[in-house]
């Protein structure tokens, strides 16, 4: 859960003297340009192999912050004013928009006259952005604020139906009293009755700093794909990349790991809690530290953030079928069945998710649940397979799984194609 926070407020970029990002040309070259740029961002954006990786943090209107936002792998900015689209267009980046037509109300008691009037000006305004890709509306909200939620995202998905009403959800771990709910199968049920969305998005920070995995991490992720699934939902995880409290400063394995996980569950969108350090307590390790420098906590966000991207236009075409885990079961999860492709993926600690692409093949992902060793993946399938295929995660291209291929870095994931 996100402790109430202030917008974070960064220095002035250190090194924006060193980046051009407009070039002085005149007449018709300038407006080709301005055409060409526009062209391959929309282009870009809108292809079929766009998976939305997002920062939750106010992102600021700095083009060299945003640019290197950009060159960490994200796809989403979250959350921008109005003024920062342009911004964000320039760099790469959609948008989650945080905007008080959308998100400046009372939850309890929302005004439906009055939220009509804003949400036209705001989409009149903002609708038609290349960089919109949502609307902020509410972060963890209890099932209270439900039926004025409902009122806004209807409004919205009305006036704007290719955008996203963004409304997060709680985890497992959040007491029955902060969501208003006597279980939290009940606030998901809930949620989804009331308020129709066209995503699902919730966090979990499950990175503890006795180097544990909260026990509830797998159920969560049970009980979310399950409710996406049973509604046909894409859904997002949103993970820790920030130490602060009792959780500890995530490693490239803890990365991976939350990732990974969640890619094998069938998540169609990363977020991470937080890209920008916080100028509070022990917040610390963060990509971008309090002072706007990067840490080594970005070249971990940036490499796996790649490999999403690599893997996207496959992943993309896939549906989860089930997913199973080996050994020792964690809470809410279950072993093979007898109707699973895999007997085994040879040993305890890992995990698995079943995939039916669009062409009908087969597909497994395999996750190496152990966040300190690798280990050699040797899957065994109930029926033989003539050839297994590793979707590159370098460079999105089909290789044999064989020899070096096949061991697992920690918290690292290979998904197969069976032939």
């Amino acid at each position: 859960m996100k402790p109430i926070m202030p917008k974070t407020e960064l220095p002035p970029s250190t090194h924006r003297s060193k980046v051009n990002l407009e070039v002085p040309l005149t007449g018709r070259l300038a407006a080709m340009s301005t055409f060409l740029v526009l062209f391959l961002f929309i282009i870009s954006l809108h292809a079929e192999d766009f998976f939305p990786v997002m920062a939750w943090n106010w992102a600021p209107n700095d083009p060299a912050v945003l640019k290197k936002m950009r060159e960490c792998g994200l796809t989403v900015a979250g959350f921008v004013t109005t003024n920062t689209l342009d911004a964000c267009q320039a760099a790469g980046l959609k948008a989650i928009l945080s905007d008080p037509r959308s998100k400046g109300y009372n939850w309890a008691n929302v005004d439906e006259k009055v939220a009509r009037t804003n949400l036209t000006s705001l989409v009149a305004d903002t609708g038609k952005h290349p960089a919109v890709y949502g609307y902020f509306l509410n972060d963890e909200p209890t099932t209270v604020y439900y039926p004025g939620l409902a009122k806004v995202a209807s409004i919205l998905h009305e006036l704007a139906p290719d955008k996203w009403a963004y409304m997060n959800l709680y985890p497992n771990y959040a007491l029955n009293s902060e969501m208003d709910a006597s279980s939290y199968d009940e606030y998901l049920e809930k949620f989804i009755a009331a308020c129709h969305p066209t995503q699902l998005s919730y966090d979990h920070y499950a990175l503890m700093d006795d180097g544990s995995l909260r026990d509830c991490y797998w159920q969560n992720l049970e009980q979310i794909s399950a409710a996406a699934k049973k509604n046909n939902l894409p859904f997002w995880n949103c993970v820790l990349a920030v130490a602060h409290f009792n959780y500890r400063e995530p490693t490239a394995a803890d990365f991976r790991f939350q990732v990974y996980s969640t890619l094998a569950y069938g998540g169609r969108g990363i977020a991470y809690f937080s890209y920008f350090a916080h100028q509070v307590g022990n917040y610390r390790s963060a990509p971008i530290d309090q002072f706007g420098n990067p840490t080594p906590a970005w070249g971990y966000m940036q490499n796996v953030n790649l490999q999403i991207q690599k893997l996207a236009p496959t992943l993309l075409k896939l549906t989860c079928d089930d997913v199973y885990h080996f050994g020792s079961l964690p809470k809410g999860t279950h072993l093979p069945t007898e109707k699973s492709l895999l007997i085994t993926a040879g040993g305890d600690d890992f995990m698995a998710g079943e995939f039916t692409h669009q062409d009908g093949s087969r597909y497994v992902m395999i996750v190496n649940k152990d966040v300190v060793k690798s280990h050699r993946c040797s899957p065994q399938f109930r029926v033989p397979v003539k050839s297994l295929k590793l979707i590159s995660p370098y460079s999105g291209q089909p290789v044999e799984f064989t020899r070096e291929q096949v061991w697992l870095a920690p918290g690292s994931g290979a998904l197969l194609k069976l032939e």
